[in-house]
């Protein structure tokens, strides 16, 4: 990936607003910055998410529902008016619908949509209006390697990560000369909730009516095979930590080996033998 400049920012105690707070990745993002001196604002989706934060001593934590503009507006209203300035905008809500292609409803793809795509670029804008206020400011937006490269089953969610790169790829060059940075996150295996809230969007598919229902089933009873290259959610923080310390923060950012290995397969194979691969995965 692109190099970095290393340097520590000039502002102090960095504010930080973190969507998708409930659990994994989100959660020990806004540990880990919090331990870090940054002023953290995690979100979740619901009050008793909100209030878990808040009795694990995030006083910010907010409800933000990224499918609902109006809630984005009142946490961006509420951060600066305790703060003046929102430095690190983190778009990390999103979820994993499975399901094959053929039988994935319209309004189940839909959905995915709102929430990894259409949520994620009304934050984008909202935000972006106060960073160029401010005269500048840092966007991460959580892609994943379904985002370079796309696995069988998982068809609603791989187009919403290329969806993602395709909305952020063409940000970054309408940002050019901004001092407004935004960064891909192409996030491999992950130790989340991810996997477990997935196999609940199953009750969307028909699943006996389905010539996958094999799979579907094997997904149901919890037997999937032990995932390679898995890192904790402190492997992405770490990342985000990386981000606001820098003072020209790269484009892009690959973590876990997994990432590394289908980024690279995607830039030398022919689609035939990328496919291939893929199918064994």
């Amino acid at each position: 990936m692109e190099n970095e400049n290393m340097n520590v920012q000039e502002t102090a105690n960095p504010v930080v607003v973190i969507t998708g707070c409930s659990s994994g990745i989100g959660r020990v993002t806004a540990e880990y910055l919090h331990q870090r001196l940054c002023r953290v604002y995690p979100t979740a989706r619901t009050d008793e998410e909100v209030a878990e934060l808040r009795a694990a001593g995030f006083e910010g934590a907010m409800r933000l529902d990224v499918r609902k503009p109006e809630e984005i507006a009142a946490v961006i209203r509420e951060v600066l008016s305790k703060e003046g300035r929102i430095d690190v905008w983190f778009n990390n809500a999103g979820y994993g619908q499975l399901g094959a292609v053929e039988d994935l409803p319209a309004e189940a793809l839909r959905e995915q949509f709102e929430t990894n795509v259409i949520g994620l670029h009304e934050c984008t804008r909202q935000i972006l209006r106060v960073m160029r206020r401010q005269g500048g400011g840092k966007i991460i937006q959580h892609s994943s390697v379904l985002g370079l490269i796309a696995l069988p089953m998982r068809g609603g969610y791989n187009a919403s990560k290329y969806a993602v790169e395709g909305l952020t790829d063409t940000l970054r060059l309408e940002l050019e000369g901004s001092n407004i940075h935004v960064s891909l996150l192409n996030t491999g295996p992950v130790t989340s909730n991810f996997r477990a809230n997935a196999i609940k969007t199953l009750e969307r598919i028909d699943i006996e009516g389905s010539r996958w229902r094999g799979f579907y089933r094997k997904a149901l009873r919890g037997e999937s095979r032990k995932v390679p290259f898995n890192l904790p959610p402190e492997a992405v923080a770490s990342v985000v930590h990386r981000i606001i310390l820098s003072d020209r923060p790269a484009p892009r950012y690959y973590i876990t080996k997994a990432t590394w290995i289908f980024g690279i397969a995607k830039r030398v194979l022919s689609t035939r033998l990328l496919d291939r691969v893929l199918l064994k995965v």
